[in-house]
């Protein structure tokens, strides 16, 4: 059986930030992830991130992502690709199949970073060819440059949906509509502004009733909500699309936090059930720590805060760093994470990840 100091499970934003900083304290540190590129969510965001200086404010994702990546390499990080982690036990033994072999890893320590999967809505037609998530779109655009069709409705006025909204007709597709069941945007004001400068509508209080089509999408139909979120029968209207890209949330990806027997409780606000975590990220199963989505979904530059105070609380708790350095370092994180979560830009999640920390003090 192999062994690790440190396990990270997931490439993406979170985990390479714990892997820098992890490593660079001198903790051993192995990536695992099941997809042929690292970096996660970023290599799919080409627009400028916001915030500060602190948070890379000007800074495309893709950038970002590639900065992550030249450290990890630099520093020596041992990144393993087309890595499907199928098992966590209790004794921390990782089970990993790389390059068609089964490997059992006894590692020291272990991070989830795991990311999220977009979620569903389910309505008549929806299993047409052009129903597709806004992930999968992203990932056709901005990846492989490959435009999806040329008429599209969007389901969701969150930041993704504006986001790629725009980043379909940046991309030479026409955005019929944006459609959100809430009264109210889900996203940031600067996004929704720039849409509706380049002529997208967004119908709030609306969702979709239908999509048509003998073998894909041809046209989709729309509904208004009234207060009660009931359809108000003959207020449909149709569009013709060939696309119906659906932005409607995340849901943390967990499953190896369950396998291992972390303790779970349900924060809407931060995407559902998530594994209950102290301040250092360290969950219910001591050894076994959280950062990213699966800690609670927020966005791309907290999930880089939350790898690294991961990386700083492991190499501490491992014996590399000092627990009068680590704590300032740690203390610096924290104001950058309450920084991001009480600003416009945060959508005031501070209190709702401090219950999610909080209920950690009474297992």
């Amino acid at each position: 059986m192999k062994e690790a100091e440190l396990v990270i499970v997931g490439a993406g934003p979170a985990g390479l930030s714990a892997a820098i900083e992890a490593a660079k304290a001198g903790v051993k540190v192995m990536i695992c992830d099941e997809n042929q590129r690292a970096g996660g969510q970023l290599f799919k965001q080409i627009h400028k991130f916001f915030g500060s200086r602190a948070h890379q404010a000007g800074t495309r994702g893709i950038d970002i992502g590639q900065n992550l990546l030249n450290e990890v390499e630099k520093i020596g990080v041992d990144v393993k690709l087309d890595a499907v982690v199928w098992g966590i036990f209790s004794d921390r033994r990782v089970g990993i199949v790389h390059e068609g072999k089964n490997t059992l890893v006894k590692a020291k320590k272990i991070l989830l970073a795991t990311g999220a999967a977009e979620n569903v809505l389910a309505f008549p037609g929806w299993t047409l060819a052009g129903v597709m998530g806004a992930g999968a779109i992203q990932t056709m655009v901005n990846v492989h440059r490959v435009l999806p069709g040329k008429n599209v409705l969007m389901i969701g006025s969150g930041n993704v949906g504006l986001i790629v909204s725009y980043q379909l007709m940046q991309a030479g597709a026409k955005v019929a509509a944006i459609v959100e069941a809430m009264p109210r945007i889900g996203g940031y004001a600067v996004h929704a502004s720039k849409v509706r400068r380049a002529g997208v509508p967004i119908l709030t209080s609306t969702t979709i009733k239908e999509a048509k089509g003998k073998e894909k999408v041809e046209k989709a139909v729309i509904i208004k909500l009234d207060d009660k979120f009931k359809q108000v029968a003959g207020s449909e209207k149709e569009f013709d699309v060939d696309v119906i890209c659906l932005a409607v949330g995340l849901s943390p990806l967990a499953e190896l936090a369950w396998m291992a027997g972390c303790k779970f409780t349900d924060v809407p606000e931060l995407g559902g059930l998530l594994a209950i975590h102290n301040e250092d990220m360290e969950t219910t199963v001591p050894g076994i720590y959280v950062a990213g989505d699966i800690a609670g979904i927020e966005e791309a530059s907290t999930a880089i805060e939350e790898g690294r105070l991961a990386g700083i609380a492991i190499a501490e708790s491992l014996g590399y760093i000092n627990a009068a350095a680590a704590k300032e370092q740690k203390q610096q994180i924290y104001k950058r994470s309450d920084q991001l979560r009480d600003g416009p830009f945060g959508i005031g999640r501070r209190k709702a990840k401090e219950v999610l920390i909080s209920r950690s003090l009474k297992q």
